[in-house]
């Protein structure tokens, strides 16, 4: 059974961005990667979305959520810049078939966290905005998982 772990769009430049970074959102290609995640993982049967509070991965899995009826649900767990065992919490404890978006910090923090407890990567790892990585269990264990390169 899998969970999916989404790197957040594209938001433009930090340094650029006038306001609070929690509400940096967006660029419109960081929009069109979050139509493709959608289309990506529209079909599946998702149960559950999580998102950083941040207002680009809200946004990235909106779409996805908006179409399978379901809503996002913010967790400081999956922000930038925190304690990553919370991250890594969340994610053992997430049901199959959730998804769940966080930043470039967090999610390489989360897989190698889950290599330590015996997780294999399939293929070349991909920490790109828009990313999805495919994570597998098996027999309730964290097994293996591979990086979807991001929608352009």
């Amino acid at each position: 059974m899998s969970l999916y772990l989404v790197r957040h769009g594209k938001a433009g430049s930090r340094g650029e961005w006038k306001g609070e970074d929690r509400k940096r959102p967006l660029t419109p290609g960081g929009r069109v990667q979050a139509d493709g995640i959608t289309l990506l993982l529209g079909h599946l049967p998702i149960v559950k979305i999580w998102s950083s509070p941040y207002v680009r991965c809200v946004q990235t899995v909106e779409p996805l959520a908006e179409k399978l009826g379901l809503k996002v649900k913010a967790t400081e767990a999956l922000a930038e810049g925190l304690v990553f065992d919370d991250a890594v919490e969340l994610v053992d404890s997430a049901p199959n078939h959730s998804v769940l978006c966080s930043h470039g910090d967090v999610i390489p923090a989360v897989i190698d966290a889950l290599m330590g407890r015996g997780l294999v990567i399939k293929g070349e790892p991909d920490w790109r905005k828009g990313s999805v990585w495919v994570l597998d269990r098996k027999k309730g264990e964290w097994a293996k998982a591979r990086a979807i390169p991001p929608p352009s």
